[in-house]
């Protein structure tokens, strides 16, 4: 199954985009997010991918963050909730606030959102409200600062992350992806773990994040 994709944009449309990678065109489903943050024709580009395999055909959808894949695949396993719905809902709202939302049990909010009646907002929280929370804090906010907030999560690390990020850069990885990776890393170990791990960890925890 196709994981990652790492290329350069050749075309984008309203909810998809074809990723050039070594010549071969893959198309990928986006959110309406995702699509608008893409960078411009022939720039580089790094998604992570879900392979979805139906009868008819291997149909790919597109995230520029980890926690946007992971909360895609969450609400896949809602009854009622197939692929394309979960990208319309992800379209909607931001990442942090729709779990703030599942975990709220805020219906009224989530009926806003495309495609979502009141008994399929219930089956989301019912469901999903458990499953969420750590998702919560994961992405910055959507806008100008987002690069910004990241960096300050950082900021306090050791020398070994400016190691560990011209490692991954160098290996042909984004360097808001490398960032955001090991910020997801951060959070999962703890700060003082993250602080004592030497560079040769850091690597290897952060390409098991951006597996």
């Amino acid at each position: 199954m196709i994981a990652t994709l790492k290329g350069n944009v050749l075309l984008t449309g309203s909810d998809r985009a074809v990723i050039d990678v070594n010549g071969v065109g893959y198309e990928v489903f986006l959110s309406t997010d995702g699509v608008a943050r893409l960078p411009e024709s022939s720039s580089p580009v790094f998604l992570h991918i879900h392979t979805h395999v139906r009868e008819d055909a291997i149909v790919l959808f597109g995230f520029q963050e980890l926690a946007e894949k992971e909360l895609f695949l969450i609400l896949n396993t809602v009854s009622g909730i197939g692929p394309k719905l979960g990208l319309a809902i992800l379209s909607g709202m931001r990442v942090a606030e729709l779990c703030r939302a599942i975990v709220g049990e805020d219906i009224a909010r989530l009926t806003t959102l495309q495609g979502v009646g009141k008994r399929t907002a219930e089956r989301i929280c019912v469901e999903l409200k458990d499953k969420v929370g750590h998702l919560q804090g994961t992405l910055p906010e959507r806008g100008a600062g987002a690069g910004v907030a990241s960096s300050r999560t950082l900021a306090a690390a050791s020398g070994a992350v400016a190691d560990t990020l011209s490692a991954l850069v160098n290996l042909g990885y984004p360097d808001p992806v490398a960032r955001q990776a090991l910020t997801t890393v951060k959070r999962r170990v703890g700060d003082a773990e993250f602080s004592a791990m030497p560079v040769e960890e850091l690597i290897r925890e952060t390409l098991r994040t951006l597996a």
